[in-house]
């Protein structure tokens, strides 16, 4: 029987900043993320949301700082942490092919590889899609798509960037509920989101960034009702840009 893996989180970020153009886009960013809790980050257009989250995930280096997780993830294993982007790319091969593709890359035996993938279609209403073509997909379908190839992976954690930002609302509200039945599957969801109702419903912590800095860290009532700094204040009576 192979040895359980230890636990990725927590994901500790110390002194983080990054660099681009002579600019600063995150500034000595300080945060300990943990297990449990669904963390949303807010804030203004250009304040780092996205680009803390490509650096959580790895996809980009810190120009200053470290990102370290509690266990390393092996080169040979499957990525123990995902991320899903505003807008997915689609392999072009049928939804089915999408899944098990991901599937395939992280190692799963061919034998149980397409029984998972149907499953996880299952999960995200797809199911009766399978064999369709995914760049066809409608961008609801084409996300939920997205969601189901990280579900078959079964992460430990998942990082999502504005997963809803270009969908309708019944789209949106068929994505919630595909992210929340994830978290409560026991994955650490970590996701940037430009709808403060959205935040609500799906947060359970609140990180707040603007012009690059970490101002706030809240539960998601206490952040909404008692903001503790002048800028989290105007961005939540949107007297700040938007993302």
């Amino acid at each position: 029987m192979a040895e359980p893996l230890d636990h990725l989180l927590p994901l500790r970020l110390e002194a983080v900043s990054f660099c681009a153009g002579g600019r600063t886009l995150l500034a000595g960013v300080e945060v300990e993320l943990t297990a449990g809790p669904r963390t949303v980050i807010l804030g203004s257009n250009g304040a780092g949301k996205s680009l803390l989250m490509r650096i959580c995930h790895g996809l980009i280096l810190p120009t200053t700082g470290t990102v370290q997780w509690s266990a390393a993830e092996s080169a040979a294993g499957p990525r123990r942490q995902a991320m899903v982007f505003q807008r997915p790319v689609m392999l072009r091969r049928s939804a089915l092919a999408n899944v098990s593709y991901g599937l395939a890359l992280a190692g799963v035996p061919c034998a149980i590889r397409t029984e998972r993938a149907y499953a996880a279609l299952a999960r995200v209403g797809l199911a009766g899609m399978a064999q369709r073509a995914a760049r066809v997909l409608s961008g609801g379908e084409q996300q939920r798509l997205a969601l189901a190839r990280v579900w078959a992976l079964e992460p430990e954690v998942l990082f999502l960037d504005e997963p809803t930002a270009s969908l309708d609302p019944a789209a949106t509200r068929e994505v919630e509920t595909i992210i929340d039945a994830i978290h409560r599957t026991g994955t650490k969801i970590v996701m940037t989101t430009h709808n403060l109702g959205q935040a609500r419903r799906l947060g359970d912590e609140i990180l707040f960034l603007h012009q690059g800095r970490l101002l706030e860290r809240a539960p998601v009532e206490r952040f909404f009702k008692q903001p503790a700094t002048a800028e989290a204040a105007a961005f939540i009576k949107g007297e700040l840009p938007w993302t």
